[in-house]
């Protein structure tokens, strides 16, 4: 039977019509409807389909806890996958689409799942994936993969915008039902600066569309004049269709608003939602509850639903999700359903309840609307395919449990389930120790808290209004008053006759011992009561082994309705208490977030800066291929017509080797280091000694980690006395940087000494070559280049062409070289400069395949071999970490896992049979054992103009004892195999002759 909108009920504005589709079929609905409201009124029953087995499911509540009405919104580049029905405001031409469905939502192919039930059981993941041999992932890949998920998001670009934003205030208030209400008004009346969030609309909570009277006024009027009054005051920021979804150190608070969600486009130059980081000075968590189900065979069937979730339809929205509805509910709250029902004259046929007696209240509202009361009993079976069509109802007593034995069928088209209330500790258990258990509630109450917070209302266990209003004005007064503020006393409003939730019975399991039928705790994921018991039998017993092997609670609702039933059935496998078995942490974020609300306008450009260097302009007019390096763009190669890559960099390499080459290395990290102790910190950040260098002079050095392992490499530069120019990998840069800003900061305070990054001050280049010498003797004003006067590792400063300069003699190439460095607005000047002149020299300008080229053949290591695993040991560079001093990383350095000689050490490869070597190869012994087994791995790899062959360095075991062994690179996934001769990493010029003359 179809649901249907009523005459007069709810709080939509009917002479607003609003015309929607879901599937392509077009609907009608009102302003004020949610999507899930308007489908409900009109009649559609079938929403979505599971996640495992594909069963047809329907609505099943009516805000954030909604497992089953996921739809995905709108099309084309603003398609949103997996959007709760619920919290989807109808608006005109809204677009919906029900997903994990095929081909269409009424017929899913996927629905034979169903019949391998017993296959797709508690941890077949595990089972299946892992075996029954060592290829089955390989076999099931494709079809898990395709199976995999729920929405189908976009690969086009989105077209929206976001925003971020920061707050600071004296209180912030998440939540704001009546608890939230009252604690904004008692806190803003003594001028302390609250904000006030709430996930819905319109703010109000459990008083919108409610019955219920608050002082003189219906509930949804004295909830409105509130919040004018709210609205009104300076100090008072509102956030509605805002939800706090993280909580961080020094409360610190993440925010999601949905500024634009509920349009069809965002006006132009507003967002489309916006991040808040909130930092408050104190928390009122006044987040209310979430209500629980309960289980017994077919409790997923359509028409199942939360019995407060059909109270809000029917006095939120005027609609009824059936025409004859039961309840099934073990508390009296869950009556105020049955209250609604009656005034809005819905047809309520009976009410089931475990207890043998209930409140006098609740059995007076039962008698007003002549439904038939069944106390002592319970639902064990909800029958019906695509629509629940009756329940069958069995005696019940709490001694002995459900009886084995059928009662009687009831006809019925809606069920209403209440298994009691789980206060939403949420953001609680994120800053809180362990959860506390309240044996009244049947539920886990906020822990001690360890950040300035306090829970007040449904979420602290006050689950009538009465107490939620008065909760609300005390912890709003206390916060005021713990933020330095005089709050003044205020009233409680008078509440009307309420039906509160009291004497709960703490029911979760209604089926009879050996009772048949799915019976479902995780509606979303399909995880059923016997998927508990199965993970129980196999050992997976720990709430969090629990929820990994089962997927309960890990799906996108995050079991807001599942996680306490789970909970329940462990304790009840294990025959301990539930807070014995404990309960998982709840960690960010509550509800789903859009990576567009987390990146905000850091997106694209903003996103990651594109940096050049400040000779960009001169490579692109020279044609060189520009590729993405970092941050940064730099040229690979500077290619001819009709050149390849590998040509071109062969070309580039070999000049190099024959006369002069320049290579622009202004990306490489640079840092000022100064102050009278700056000689000391680079002693104790280095491995080898810093302390004597002279001014005028530079060293090689190596940083390690504070485990041992190598990090990062580079020359560092004595300008004066207390003046260092430190230069680190292009990688490494802003790391080191934060590294010693850290030590100096916190490890070592009392150091005299200021680091600065002037990474993008200087321009940057390598002239390396034979004739490199001679090249900058003829630019180069007032520096001498003789080899007594600008020795191996001097430093000079002077002038070129006018220009200042400062020149240092190193080399990475394994070539006579140079690195100038001049003011970054006259970089490209200096290198036009240079080039001009060395065009007497045969220069040529050269890029990172030539690079490469020249220190994989002089043995020189980058990030592939300074990939933290290595030590310097394995690296050959040993004997640049002293024994004579501590730094850091010397502590740790010599483990035993450290010093093992049969750690994989550098070594040189040489292909064998000319063909390239793949970087990331493993290599294996020729006509070894089967599976071969990894010696080691392929680092870097090149071609070699100096040897004519293909040459790599790689990390092999024992390596420096293998020398002169054939081994094979083998590259599985491309099936490439290359014979290759191990040799000493140090291929070219391992004397260093050709840097020294």
């Amino acid at each position: 039977m179809s649901g249907f909108r009523l005459p007069s009920c709810g709080l939509i504005d009917r002479s607003r019509p609003l015309h929607f589709t879901f599937d392509g079929k077009r609907y009608q609905g009102f302003a004020g409807d949610s999507l899930a409201s308007a489908l409900l009124a009109n009649g559609v029953d079938i929403l979505g389909r599971s996640f495992k087995y594909h069963r047809p499911r329907g609505l099943f509540s009516a805000g954030v806890e909604e497992p089953n009405a996921m739809v995905t919104l709108r099309s084309s580049a603003r398609t949103e996958p997996n959007c709760k029905a619920p919290m989807v405001e109808l608006f005109e031409g809204l677009e919906a689409k029900s997903q994990n469905r095929w081909p269409s939502l009424g017929l899913d192919i996927m629905a034979l799942n169903g019949l391998a039930g017993p296959l797709l059981s508690a941890g077949f993941y595990y089972k299946t994936f892992m075996g029954p041999t060592r290829k089955a992932w390989m076999f099931y890949e494709h079809f898990i993969r395709k199976a995999a998920g729920m929405g189908a998001g976009t690969q086009l670009r989105d077209p929206d915008r976001y925003e971020e934003t920061n707050a600071f205030c004296d209180v912030l208030i998440a939540g704001a039902g009546p608890t939230g209400l009252m604690a904004a008004l008692a806190a803003a009346q003594s001028g302390a600066r609250i904000v006030l969030v709430d996930d819905q609309a319109e703010m109000g909570g459990s008083l919108r569309g409610t019955s219920l009277t608050v002082g003189e006024a219906a509930g949804d009027i004295w909830c409105r004049s509130a919040l004018a009054v709210l609205s009104a005051l300076p100090n008072v920021t509102l956030l509605p269709r805002t939800t706090v979804y993280g909580y961080y150190d020094d409360n610190t608070f993440g925010a999601v608003e949905r500024v634009s969600d509920h349009l069809p486009v965002p006006p132009e130059a507003t967002p489309r939602q916006r991040h808040w980081t909130i930092r408050a000075k104190q928390l009122v968590i006044a987040a209310g509850a979430i209500e629980r189900p309960l289980i017994f065979a077919g409790n997923d069937t359509p028409g199942v639903m939360l019995a407060d979730a059909i109270r809000i339809y029917v006095e939120r929205y005027g609609v009824s999700p059936g025409q004859r509805i039961a309840l099934f509910a073990n508390n009296d709250g869950a009556y105020r359903t049955v209250a609604a029902l009656a005034k809005a004259g819905v047809t309520v046929v009976a009410v089931v309840d475990p207890r043998p007696e209930i409140g006098a209240e609740a059995r007076s509202v039962v008698e007003g609307c002549g439904a038939e009361l069944l106390t002592g009993h319970v639902v064990t079976r909800a029958r019906g395919g695509r629509r629940l069509a009756a329940i069958e109802v069995t005696p019940y007593d709490p001694a002995n449990g459900v009886q084995d034995r059928l009662h009687r069928s009831i006809p019925v088209d809606c069920l209403a389930v209440s298994g009691g209330w789980t206060p939403t500790i949420h953001l609680a258990s994120q800053a809180s120790g362990p959860a506390r258990w309240d044996e009244a509630l049947a539920a886990f109450l906020p822990g001690e808290p360890t950040q300035p917070w306090q829970a007040a209302g449904a979420c602290s266990g006050e689950l009538s209004t009465a107490a939620c209003l008065t909760a609300g004005i005390q912890a709003g007064a206390e916060a005021a008053r713990a933020c330095g503020f005089a709050p003044s006393p205020i009233s409680v409003p008078a509440v009307g006759p309420e039906i509160t939730c009291d004497a709960i019975l703490p029911l979760w399991d209604a089926r009879p011992a050996g009772g048949k039928g799915k019976a479902f705790v995780d509606l979303q994921h399909d995880v059923t009561a016997s998927d508990v018991s199965l993970a129980h039998r196999e050992g997976f017993r720990s709430v969090e082994h629990l929820k990994r092997y089962t997927t309960l609670g890990m799906a996108t609702d995050q079991g807001k309705t599942s996680n306490m039933a789970g909970l329940a059935l462990m304790a009840q496998e294990r025959g301990l208490s539930i807070p014995e078995v404990g309960t998982t942490r709840f960690r960010p974020p509550y509800t789903p977030i859009a990576l567009g609300a987390l990146a905000g306008q850091a997106r694209g450009a903003h996103f990651r800066p594109l940096r050049r260097t400040p000779m960009h302009d001169w490579h692109v007019a020279e044609g060189a291929d520009m590729m993405e390096v970092g941050l940064w763009q730099r040229p690979r190669v500077y290619r001819r017509d009709g050149e390849t890559v590998e040509q071109a960099y062969i070309r580039e390499a070999r000049q190099v080797r024959q006369s002069v080459g320049i290579v622009d290395v202004s990306t490489l990290g640079k840092i000022d280091v100064q102050g009278p102790d700056a000689a000391e910190f680079l002693n104790r950040v280095y491995s080898n000694g810093f302390l004597k260098l002279p001014e005028g002079k530079a060293r090689y050095g190596l940083m390690l980690r504070e485990d041992g392992f190598l990090w990062d490499d580079g020359t560092t530069w004595r300008l004066g006395e207390h003046r260092f120019l430190m230069t680190t990998t292009t990688a490494n840069a802003a790391p080191v940087l934060a590294q010693l800003e850290f030590l100096l900061a916190a490890v070592w305070p009392e150091m005299k000494v200021a680091v600065t990054s002037v990474s993008d001050q200087w321009a940057a280049m390598a002239v390396s070559g034979p004739k490199a010498r001679d090249l900058l003797a003829a630019v180069l004003d007032d520096i001498g280049m003789s080899n007594e006067a600008f020795p191996f590792m001097g430093v000079r400063e002077g002038h070129l062409d006018g220009v200042p300069v400062l020149v240092a003699r190193l080399s990475f190439s394994g070539e006579l070289a140079y690195e100038v460095y001049a003011g970054a607005h006259s970089g490209e000047a200096v290198w036009r400069r240079i080039m001009a002149a060395g065009e007497a020299f045969d220069v040529v300008a050269y890029g990172l395949e030539a690079l490469g080229t020249l220190r994989i053949e002089k043995g020189h290591v980058a990030g592939p071999e300074l990939d933290g695993r290595t030590t310097a040991e394995d690296l050959g560079l040993g004997g640049m970490t002293s024994r004579r001093k501590d730094y850091i990383g010397s502590a740790m350095m010599d483990r035993e896992g450290l010093v093992d000689d049969n750690r994989m050490k550098l070594v040189g490869l040489i292909s064998r049979d000319g063909q390239p070597v793949r970087s990331g190869s493993h290599l294996i012994v020729p006509n070894g054992e089967s599976p071969p087994r990894s010696l080691g791995h392929v680092t870097s790899s090149t071609y070699s103009p100096a040897l004519e062959k293909y040459i790599a360095l790689g990390l092999l075991e024992d390596g420096r004892n293998r020398i002169g062994e054939a081994l094979v690179a083998t590259y599985p996934l491309k099936g490439h195999n290359v014979d290759v001769e191990v040799v000493s990493s140090h291929f070219f010029d391992p004397e260093g002759s050709r840097m020294h003359v």
